[in-house]
């Protein structure tokens, strides 16, 4: 294994990675609250923590990944005030909110699926430890908390360091921490909301502080204890989480194990992505949704790469055409893995070696590479691990990469595998991904990838005739109908839609 250094938001600096447990790393991250659509901002911390165990399982660690589903609990202010986010959109479509939970935890996963990231071991629903999260509280009520007419409080005085994750005496941290009648210190936050009287919640247990809810925080703490015990290696979540959630987790984990305990050996979190034009709300009426991406026309996989060109703790900013850039950069590595494919199956006959097995990812590795890696591909190959293994350092990462794929002269098969095994970390999917699966039709697109091949065959033979009248009429007709027709691009795509 490669020394692995990652920055531990609890410290502020960069250390190196021991497992609590030997050849194991157990990490949990931040989940969705499904209350609606996932913004393409929301979904940068699940590439980020796909990444981190991504690496992890490159250097030979035994992963188990939590990813949480808040079905209940998370209020309409981050900073535990407002209404219940799910409660509040189940009242306002009138449907059940067991309905709403389902309907957007599978917009959540069509999402994690069309970028590729990785299943966790396990996807915890929060309703599903609802008796656990009573227990918890019970276990720590008597010590840490008290009873107020809205619930029960968590006295943040009672532990050590509060909010020493956040910096929260000098970041402001404790300034959206919501005023409630009673409370003994600003930042105390609810573990246990009660219904008020003469509401009815269509999410409500009972419990010994009357029937309620469990509080956001509260179900980290018990989800991660139930599924990696404590304490374990790292958890993850957007930056936001840094100065209020995650706090209160550690908090709660203190009063649960003692104060040296927060939980997690190391609190990692990524960066916001910014965007200028307000549609990352989700009050916009067309907010930036990774299937609004699909809608006009790029592979999803090209935000992936948008979001690994840019180290995970930097601000990333969104745009058009920055998403195009990075589209057309999938593009390169994609034909550069084609031509190499190509060029393997003209030097080894099908005879020895048959053309299908060579589109699946697994027939490129390295174990299975005759002969060690050529000095050529062996220092990319360490300048990739390197870059890796220094905090997720992915935009150092692929241009390693790249590196192998302009590689002259060097066996093709031992690039190939190169290339596959730091996939593996990237997951670009580039030993799989054509040049037709690249070819996204925007939704709002009239005509059809046929309909343009044809016209585009009908095209050359115009010019090939010198009728080139018809060709230019061709070639407007197909502009009329969104269609670029890329005569010279140097990647030889021929068209793209622009709708």
């Amino acid at each position: 294994m490669t020394e692995l250094r990652l920055f531990n938001s609890l410290t502020r600096q960069l250390e190196t990675f021991t497992p609590v447990h030997a050849g194991e790393a157990r990490i949990y991250t931040c989940g969705p609250t499904v209350y609606n659509y996932p913004h393409i901002g929301n979904m940068r911390a699940y590439v980020f923590a796909d990444t981190l165990g991504r690496v992890l399982s490159y250097e030979g660690y035994k992963l188990t990944h939590v990813i949480n589903i808040t079905d209940v609990g998370h209020l309409t202010d981050d900073a535990d005030a407002g209404e219940d986010k799910m409660e509040k959109m189940a009242a306002e479509k009138a449907q059940s909110i067991w309905d709403i939970a389902r309907h957007y935890t599978e917009a959540y996963w069509a999402d994690i699926k069309a970028l590729n990231i990785r299943q966790p071991a396990h996807w915890s629903i929060a309703t599903d430890y609802v008796p656990q999260m009573i227990d918890y509280a019970k276990s720590i009520a008597d010590k840490h908390c008290y009873e107020l007419e809205s619930g029960l409080y968590f006295d943040t005085s009672t532990v050590a360091h509060y909010g020493a994750l956040a910096r929260a005496k000098t970041e402001d941290g404790e300034g959206r921490i919501e005023e409630v009648e009673g409370k003994r210190n600003a930042a105390d936050f609810a573990i246990w909301r009660k219904t008020p009287a003469g509401e009815t919640r269509q999410m409500e247990w009972d419990s010994p502080w009357g029937k309620g809810a469990p509080g956001w925080h509260l179900e980290c703490s018990v989800m991660s204890e139930a599924l990696l015990g404590l304490p374990f290696d790292i958890h993850t979540g957007g930056i936001d989480h840094r100065e209020i959630h995650h706090p209160n987790e550690i908090a709660q984990n203190q009063a649960r194990c003692g104060s040296n305990h927060s939980g997690a050996r190391f609190w990692m979190h990524n960066n916001f992505l910014i965007e200028r034009s307000g549609k990352m709300s989700k009050s916009s009426c067309e907010f930036l949704r990774v299937q609004l991406l699909i809608d006009k026309g790029f592979h999803p996989l090209a935000y992936r790469l948008m979001c690994l060109q840019a180290h995970y703790r930097s601000e990333l900013e969104f745009s058009w055409e920055g998403l195009q850039a990075a589209f057309v950069r999938l593009k390169r590595m994609v034909m550069g893995v084609a031509n190499l494919k190509s060029r393997h199956a003209e030097l080894v006959p099908e005879s020895i070696v048959p053309k299908a097995p060579m589109v699946q990812a697994d027939t490129w590795t390295l174990k299975q590479v005759q002969g060690n890696v050529a000095p050529i591909l062996s220092a990319p190959l360490k300048d990739f691990v390197a870059a890796a293994t220094d905090d997720l350092n992915t935009a150092i990462a692929i241009t390693a990469l790249e590196t192998v794929l302009g590689l002259k002269k060097v066996d093709v098969a031992q690039q190939l595998a190169t290339i596959a095994d730091m996939d593996k970390v990237l997951g670009l999917n580039l030993m799989t991904l054509t040049r037709q699966d690249l070819r996204v039709r925007p939704k709002a697109a009239t005509i059809t990838e046929e309909d343009i091949e044809n016209a585009l065959a009908a095209r050359k033979e115009a010019r090939a005739a010198k009728d080139f009248a018809k060709s230019d009429a061709i070639r407007d007709d197909l502009i009329a109908k969104g269609v670029e027709v890329m005569d010279g691009d140097p990647l030889g795509w021929d068209w793209k839609l622009d709708i």
